[in-house]
């Protein structure tokens, strides 16, 4: 399992704010080593008056320092001191401080956008994508949700939106006109024609196929004092004639023709003007689509196409992988290629990250304080420490080294006025 990187940066800052911790302690333990040497042996070597007094003032630069740098964290040798443990004791407020500096000196449109300026987000985005399997890796990941989200959706609600959806997307369409212009292209074409003949061949393989039906109808509705080979004259004659009457409009000029296409202009005009028709056909789409009939279809059609999509999107050669990984790297091609392209992106994303940051920044700046606020004092001073501790410690250091040479100019003072 790998370690967390906080973690590890915390050992890191402890291991160094001990080293210089020791280095400071220590460096106050030889001032006073040293303090005591030279106190007892200046009586036989007076220049020694020098050391003592740099040391003297070392320790009291040294310990005030110590004292100053635990005040911040913690009481110095566990005593009540007031005004000491001073983030312990304030942390809210400091959580506070911490929240407003960061929302109004970091999060400002002016320092978000400079520093947005140069990043190349599209060239990054192509250089990942084009990288080997990245692509892939990033269809698969994205492919690999649709499942767990298509098994949110309610199959019935689904059902139901759609219904609901076909209702209001037709809901202004005017069929009758629609239907009249569809018409108009197909009698353009000569398709009425092809209709007008396939319906005659229907018809004349009706008569074929249904002559001992024909037959026995007639019979059965005959007088019963009627010769039965007088029904069969009569069968025959009528077959006759429909037979004639079909061929006749098979044939190219015929009347029959020129009515169908006489009523099919007609048709097609009172379609495109006619108020009746387009009352009457909305009404007629309105009813289909009210049914609870095509609520069930279109609920089936939903399940159909979801199961697709889920065996598709679990296969290891999903058709939905392989199409969305060609067309991140199209993508990512595109935008090396169109400098133009990727600019406009850029400024894209650079706008939305200024504004999406800017805009929240109050909510980021409470974040801060909120988590500042859920930490106990023993735990934010800890943290602080780590992260400013080893820069204190050289304050301490400093701190000893200065008020020696204090200390030494001061007595160096005091004996020229001697």
């Amino acid at each position: 399992m790998n370690a967390d990187p906080v973690s590890i940066l915390e050992q890191e800052q402890q291991a160094h704010l001990t080293k210089f911790r020791r280095i400071a302690t220590g460096l106050l333990v030889m001032m006073a080593v040293v303090f005591v040497a030279a106190k007892r042996l200046e009586p036989a070597y007076p220049w020694l008056s020098l050391v003592r007094a740099f040391a003297e003032a070392a320790m009291v630069g040294a310990l005030a320092d110590w004292f100053a740098v635990t005040a911040l964290f913690k009481h110095p040798l566990g005593l009540p001191i007031p005004h000491t443990a001073i983030i312990r004791k304030n942390k809210d407020r400091i959580g506070a401080s911490i929240a407003r500096f960061l929302e109004h000196n970091f999060m400002t449109r002016g320092v978000i956008s400079e520093e947005l300026r140069e990043v190349d987000f599209a060239a990054a985005m192509a250089s990942w994508l084009l990288a080997p399997a990245n692509g892939r890796r990033l269809a698969r990941r994205l492919t690999g949700a649709i499942p767990a989200l298509l098994r949110m959706v309610e199959d019935e609600d689904v059902g139901h939106f759609l219904q609901q959806r076909a209702v209001a997307a037709l809901h202004a369409v005017r069929f009758a006109p629609l239907l009249g212009e569809l018409l108009t292209l197909l009698t353009a074409g000569g398709q009425h024609q092809r209709v007008f003949d396939h319906v005659i061949v229907l018809a004349a393989d009706a008569l074929e196929r249904n002559r001992p039906y024909i037959r026995q109808k007639i019979h059965d509705n005959s007088p019963r004092w009627l010769p039965k080979s007088v029904d069969e004259k009569f069968f025959e004659r009528l077959l006759e004639e429909l037979n004639n009457t079909l061929n006749e409009m098979r044939e190219e000029g015929s009347e029959w023709r020129s009515r169908f296409e006489l009523a099919i202009e007609q048709f097609i005009e009172q379609l495109k003007t006619s108020p009746e028709y387009e009352t009457r056909l909305a009404d007629m789409v309105g009813k289909i689509l009210a049914q609870e009939e095509f609520r069930v279809y279109v609920t089936q059609l939903w399940q159909d196409i979801k199961l697709r999509l889920i065996l598709d999107a679990q296969a290891e050669d999903s058709q939905a992988v392989a199409r969305l990984e060609q067309a991140l790297i199209a993508l990512a091609r595109a935008l090396e290629q169109d400098r133009a392209v990727s600019a406009k992106l850029n400024q894209w994303l650079r706008n939305f990250a200024t504004e999406t940051i800017v805009r929240r920044r109050g909510e980021i700046a409470q974040l801060v304080e909120r988590v500042i606020g859920k930490w106990d004092g023993e735990t934010i001073s800890r943290k602080i420490e780590l992260h400013v501790g080893k820069d204190l410690q050289y304050i301490r250091i400093n701190g000893t080294l200065v008020g020696g040479m204090v200390g030494l100019l001061l007595h160096l003072v005091a004996l020229a006025l001697v």
